[in-house]
């Protein structure tokens, strides 16, 4: 894009917004090819700085989750309940496979080989997972140590009550 064009729409902005990102915005415009569908983009954002702007005073943004929904989203906080989970649905269909009989062989098979495995890759995870956010947000760490904790017990009860 022309360096003429850019500094026009860099004017569009409000002040302290081409204060604070002004020149890089500028130079970031004459670098790109531009376009007709660049140029409408960069008219509705400055508009958009005039209606909610997005440098306000005062404002700090929030680095850390504030609700076990927030947290559980991150992957080290779900991937072992999902781990869990998959462990209990492979335990399950395996006893569903076979209904009435429990089928208890010298060599343990590739049920209970992909059941370990699943059980024992979530302690890497669990334990980052602890070390990370627990000094961060200890009480909802907490609760979603509980959930993952419970998960797992969940995946434990049929082989330990059938004698798997």
């Amino acid at each position: 894009m022309k360096a003429r064009y850019a500094r026009w729409l860099v004017r569009l902005y409000p002040r302290k917004w081409r204060n604070r990102y002004g020149e890089e915005f500028e130079a970031l415009l004459q670098e790109s090819s531009g376009g007709f569908r660049s140029f409408v983009n960069v008219l509705a954002s400055a508009l958009g700085e005039y209606a909610i702007p997005t440098m306000r005073p005062g404002v700090v943004m929030n680095q850390y989750p504030n609700s076990l929904l927030t947290l559980g989203k991150r992957p080290s906080a779900f991937l072992p309940m999902a781990m869990s989970i998959a462990a209990l649905a492979i335990v399950l269909g395996s006893i569903a496979a076979s209904p009435g009989v429990v089928v208890r062989n010298a060599d343990e098979g590739a049920v209970a080989h992909i059941w370990q495995l699943l059980m024992a890759g979530q302690i890497p995870i669990l334990a980052y997972f602890v070390i990370r956010w627990l000094p961060r947000v200890p009480r909802l760490t907490a609760y979603v140590f509980a959930l993952q904790f419970t998960a797992a017990l969940a995946a434990m009860a049929p082989v330990y009550f059938l004698g798997l």
